[in-house]
């Protein structure tokens, strides 16, 4: 049997399989718009921003914080009690018009003393919090750039830091010194920044190998605009995100030290303050107990889930 023959479909210009030109048209370009920007530029914080706008659990924490910032500020004042007025025979009442959240055994309003201490546990936790990112970035910015033996000396203090339990600290701080406001923040941060030290340090190393910093440093750049116009800007994202972590830890440490008797003594009033009075009375007024640690609660889930959308927002390569 003879093979058939397959026809040569070859493209050839010449033949009537040639394409017609006026069978296309072609498309009008206006040169003015070629070199137009299809949507206006955004800066860093914009651009962060946007994408911290999609993250919906961040965005309601944010909300929620800025909740409970208003009422810790303003909540003591809405009513005509003080957080240390004492009233008796209004003793252990519970929730109602007279006292939104119920009193203490003292006849205390759980209204005004829960805010109150909320807004001193958040001055705690925002000075400490301060504190070290002031320390943390100084000593690991200069631990960096400096490197070689200044590196190697300020590492093995921080090796040292990290040794001594925290809670050693405080019992040695508060036998020296009177419990309070004071004592509670130099407790925290004389180990506290060292974590914020750490990784500034880490950053900045891995910054000074770019090639934007040898170019600076080729042009003569100095090192105080090598830190402002560079280092620092590009270690911000770090900075933020370790002190949105730093904050709540820092609540938690204010509330565990009030709750064994080693921080604010009554009758201030904080949230480790608060929970203790609560854990006493549990059994017959619960609500001692509830309203605190609701409060305290969303302090630290607000606060852990905008981290996490801070993180993603302001560096989407860390998201996981």
């Amino acid at each position: 049997m003879k093979t058939a023959e397959i026809p040569d479909r070859k493209y050839h210009p010449d033949s009537s399989q040639a394409l017609d030109e006026a069978m296309f048209d072609p498309v009008h370009v206006n040169e003015e718009d070629q070199e137009k920007i299809s949507s206006p530029p955004l800066t860093a914080f914009q651009d962060s921003w946007l994408r911290l706008k999609k993250n919906k659990g961040a965005l309601i924490s944010l909300f929620a914080l800025i909740a409970i910032l208003l009422l810790a500020v303003f909540g003591p004042y809405m009513n005509e009690y003080t957080y240390e007025q004492t009233n008796y025979d209004a003793a252990y009442q519970g929730p109602s018009s007279e006292h939104w959240l119920g009193t203490d055994k003292f006849g205390r309003d759980q209204w005004t003393r829960i805010w109150q201490g909320t807004r001193i546990s958040l001055y705690i936790a925002f000075l400490a919090a301060f504190l070290d990112l002031l320390i943390g970035v100084t000593y690991g910015m200069i631990s960096a750039l400096f490197g070689g033996k200044v590196d190697n000396v300020m590492q093995r203090i921080i090796e040292i830091l990290i040794g001594i339990p925290n809670l050693i600290i405080v019992i040695l701080l508060i036998m020296l010194l009177k419990p309070g406001i004071f004592t509670i923040t130099v407790a925290m941060v004389i180990t506290g920044w060292v974590n914020m030290a750490r990784l500034v340090r880490a950053q900045i190393f891995k910054l000074k190998g770019q090639e934007f910093i040898l170019s600076s440093l080729t042009l003569g750049a100095s090192k105080f605009r090598l830190i402002t116009r560079h280092l620092l800007p590009n270690t911000l994202g770090l900075i933020i995100i370790t002190m949105m972590f730093t904050i709540p830890s820092a609540i938690f440490t204010e509330a565990f030290l009030s709750f064994i008797g080693l921080g604010l003594q009554e009758p201030h009033a904080s949230l480790g303050v608060l929970i203790n009075d609560g854990y006493q009375a549990m059994k017959n007024q619960p609500y001692l107990l509830i309203y605190p640690a609701i409060v305290i609660i969303a302090i630290m889930v607000s606060f852990n889930m905008l981290a996490d959308g801070l993180r993603d927002a302001i560096d989407p390569r860390m998201r996981k």
